[in-house]
């Protein structure tokens, strides 16, 4: 066993992403085992108990998430190309009128908020935009388990052996899939339900088994539903909401 840099210890632990951990460790709000650190670099033993100061525990309450039901022609990430950027839609007029969280809209809102998990811009739904780097692991990370579950309309013709491939069995760029739960819906739509997020993951599966993806809605995240959001709208979190 050899020692860790902390904040990789407390990113793999899920306490707060790598970068906010160098923060909190300069700012001497990070114990490990009872003991101040504040030396960016330093390591620990895996087994070591890592704590944070009462700052950093408030500093991370602070932390914005926000559900969109992002419309189509909207990319999840930075605007390029021309293509409209989907935070642009969160504004004080845009905000879901039964939102029952008792947060008032700030600009700061806006500071250092991210999307956790892509949504192309040819699709719709869910789309989660957080400043906690803990909920973005939670729902991109590497070890993520978190299901993500979209309705998909289609044009083509499936078959038994089709449908079970798109279950379980499908490779992309070298690597194969985790299991997938995917079922029909009714004639022209399926129901996927996935715990993984590569790059257009959904209509390349589809067009391995011969079918073209003219619809595609994101629904929930974990136990996180869009619900009757509509469409351009956005919400807070609630205290209390979890997605696992």
């Amino acid at each position: 066993m050899e020692k860790i840099r902390i904040s990789k210890l407390m990113a793999e632990q899920g306490m707060c992403s790598r970068r906010e951990a160098d923060a909190f460790i300069e700012r001497g709000w990070v114990r490990v085992d009872g003991v101040v650190v504040s030396e960016l670099g330093s390591k620990a033993w895996p087994n070591q108990k890592i704590t944070l100061e009462r700052q950093a525990r408030q500093r991370q309450q602070e932390r914005i998430t926000i559900l969109l039901n992002k419309p189509v022609g909207y990319v999840s990430g930075q605007a390029e190309k021309g293509y409209r950027w989907a935070a642009a839609l969160i504004r004080p007029e845009t905000r879901y009128r039964n939102d029952r969280s008792p947060l008032k809209f700030d600009p700061s809102h806006l500071r250092g908020l991210a999307p956790a998990g892509r949504l192309d811009i040819d699709s719709q739904g869910l789309l989660i935009l957080t400043q906690d780097g803990r909920i973005a692991r939670q729902l991109i990370g590497e070890d993520s388990e978190i299901e993500k579950e979209y309705l998909v309309r289609v044009q083509g013709k499936l078959g038994a052996s089709g449908l079970a491939l798109l279950n379980h069995g499908l490779v992309l760029d070298g690597k194969k899939l985790r299991p997938a739960h995917v079922t029909w819906q009714n004639e022209d739509q399926l129901r996927f339900i996935l715990n993984e997020g590569r790059k257009r993951q959904i209509r390349r599966m589809c067009e391995q088994v011969g079918l073209k993806v003219v619809g595609l809605k994101r629904v929930r995240m974990g136990r996180i539903v869009l619900g009757d959001l509509p469409s351009g709208q956005w919400r807070y979190l609630k205290e209390g909401e979890r997605f696992f």
